[in-house]
């Protein structure tokens, strides 16, 4: 096949990627400045440009979400209009397989995993911990519970053989600040002498600096204050391993991560399931791409069927399934995270070569 219609190829799966990128943002960009004003909308820091522009940071990071279906649902309506057209019936006339027509369509599909784990990924972890950050300085206290199931905690020990229980409903990503933030404090016997409310937290030397702070006891009256000091001997790669999920952690950044829960004796396996299940995303999506593939090779010799369109929708949404319980496993360190992470990719790719080369060469 020439290379001008390679590069024609690769230039419609492209941009049939891209358009349904598009889309996608738009929808996903009208839902979240919905949801965001709904959530934030009586807060008096709330103006609609704000909601506009922390809307618009968190963007990146739903896109990277939605990108295995994109891959799959725009390249098989790619496929589907070069049959609709034609134009993959004439390339077989002349002598072109499918082989080589697919070529160019994986290879914009790898195109696409390598631009997301190198510019998508960074920007979307970055905007939507920011985002974050800048909503729960809007916030001056939670509503929800202390103890609610979504409030991540970490342990620090006092000097006195007690302990101080710490948990945030929002972060930077960094570990330096924490919103909405509350300390539990228990003494030897794990009894808790107090319970310490703050609308912000800011690690300092060797301490939690609060601000906008309410002290409550049993028996007592709820004391406020403007701020107040925690000791702390806690270092910020302790609390991002407690309080930040790995999937807000850029690729440049899970190195160190993973060097640093190591380091601390904490668990990796989640860092390491991010980390791998990144480095096979562009492999990720060229199995979703064989999986359209499989798809569109029936359309060329008996026509476009409904059925058809729906199994290879059903098939790429399995293999979606697969690869998020595999990575819980992964996480959980009941199965190492490079295999995890690789597995599914790999057996779904084998299955539309094998398929493939059972379609077109018996």
């Amino acid at each position: 096949m020439g290379r001008t219609l390679q590069f024609y190829f690769f230039f419609q799966a492209f941009r049939m990627i891209l358009m349904f990128l598009i889309v996608v943002a738009a929808l996903a960009y009208l839902i979240d400045f919905t949801e965001f004003s709904n959530r934030t909308g009586g807060l008096p820091m709330y103006s609609v440009s704000f909601a506009l522009l922390l809307s618009a940071m968190r963007i990146p990071y739903i896109i990277e979400i939605a990108l295995p279906f994109i891959i799959l649902f725009a390249t098989t309506a790619m496929l589907m209009l070069l049959n609709r057209k034609y134009e993959l019936v004439v390339a077989r006339s002349v002598g072109v397989s499918a082989w080589q027509f697919l070529f160019p369509v994986m290879t914009a599909a790898l195109v696409t995993g390598l631009l997301t784990i190198l510019v998508i990924n960074p920007l979307g972890t970055k905007g939507y911990a920011h985002a974050n950050a800048i909503e729960g300085e809007w916030r001056a206290r939670p509503s929800n519970s202390p103890l609610a199931q979504e409030r991540p905690w970490l342990r620090q020990a006092q000097e006195d053989g007690g302990s101080m229980l710490i948990g945030a409903s929002q972060s930077t990503t960094e570990g330096m600040r924490l919103f909405g933030v509350v300390f539990l404090d228990l003494d030897a016997n794990n009894a808790m002498r107090r319970r310490i409310d703050a609308a912000e937290a800011q690690l300092g030397d060797r301490q939690w600096l609060l601000s906008d702070v309410e002290i409550s006891e049993a028996g007592k009256t709820t004391i406020k204050r403007d701020s107040m000091t925690i000791p702390t001997a806690l270092d910020p790669s302790v609390i991002q391993q407690a309080l930040i999920a790995p999937k807000m952690i850029s690729i440049f950044e899970l190195g160190e991560q993973i060097a640093a829960a190591k380091s601390f004796g904490v668990s990796a396996y989640p860092f390491r399931m991010q980390y791998h299940s990144l480095l096979a995303m562009p492999a990720l999506f060229v199995a979703m791409s064989l999986v359209a593939a499989t798809v569109s090779m029936r359309f060329v010799r008996s026509g476009q069927s409904a059925g058809m369109i729906l199994g290879g929708m059903a098939a790429g949404f399995m293999l979606y399934v697969v690869t998020a319980v595999t990575s819980s496993f992964g996480s959980a360190g009941i199965i190492p995270p490079v295999l995890a992470a690789w597995l599914p990719v790999a057996v779904a790719t084998l299955f539309g070569v094998a398929y493939l080369l059972h379609r077109e060469d018996g």
